[in-house]
């Protein structure tokens, strides 16, 4: 179901000067014992975005999983990059999210850096369903204008591929944007991602989805180490900010 979108992801990240980072230890890939779903993830690096993380999970009809978040550089307090595609091919079932999540809320960050997505937003109305997601408080790490469906195969099939490439050259287009000064201080924008990482992987509904598939001791790993290594002890500042 997703590996258009994949391949789609893997090019534009590879034509932006992307380079493949190694995934600790045996996280990049796993198999469940009874054979029957696979992950597979992969890490980038390009300018201006430190860590590109992306995970695909096969299970069949049973289910089908896209995940991606892109953490901007600590010199750029833009927004983080957010996807997360799941497809139940026996129910039919389609929920999506597509978004800019902002590391603040204030009303000038969010006018200053999501005009493109509320252009987008706009523009899909199959996928600006006002639904509340059920693991998190949409006031936190999520924007106003957030890309979100729980629907079928009408929208998957039909408006979902044509809001993924728009989606990606909207926030394309915020990567290219200049930086304005003054903007966010690169130690805040450190700590800011950190908080981001704290707080999703103590929220995470995917957590318990690794869990029934792959168990609790590699989930757990993979929740820690590849989805959210910033959840781990409090880490220093990075010496390339901290001068």
């Amino acid at each position: 179901m997703f590996d258009p979108f994949l391949d789609e992801l893997h090019a534009q990240i590879r034509a932006r000067g992307g380079e493949s980072l190694e995934i600790p230890n045996d996280l990049a890939e796993c198999r469940s014992a009874k054979g029957n779903s696979e992950i597979r993830s992969w890490l980038w690096q390009l300018p201006g975005i430190r860590r590109w993380r992306v995970t695909r999970l096969d299970a069949g009809e049973s289910l089908q999983v896209l995940n991606s978040v892109a953490y901007p550089e600590y010199n750029r307090d833009q927004p983080l990059l957010g996807i997360d595609l799941l497809w139940f091919g026996a129910r039919q079932k389609l929920v999506a999210v597509l978004d800019f999540q902002p590391l603040l809320q204030e009303p000038e960050y969010l006018a200053h850096h999501l005009e493109e997505l509320r252009q987008l937003h706009g523009r899909f109305p199959d996928l600006n369903g006002e639904e509340t997601m059920r693991s998190y408080d949409p006031h936190q790490y999520f924007s106003p204008w957030l890309l979100f469906c729980r629907g079928n195969a009408e929208q998957a099939e039909g408006s979902l591929p044509a809001a993924f490439t728009a989606f990606l050259a909207s926030y394309w287009a915020l990567h290219d944007r200049p930086q304005t000064s003054p903007g966010l201080d690169p130690g805040e924008v450190h700590r800011l991602q950190v908080a981001y990482d704290v707080y999703s992987a103590e929220r995470d509904p995917a957590h318990g989805l690794f869990t029934s598939h792959f168990g609790k001791a590699w989930s757990d790993r993979f929740l820690g180490e590849f989805l959210f290594p910033g959840s781990g002890p409090m880490p220093g500042l990075p010496t390339e900010i901290s001068r």
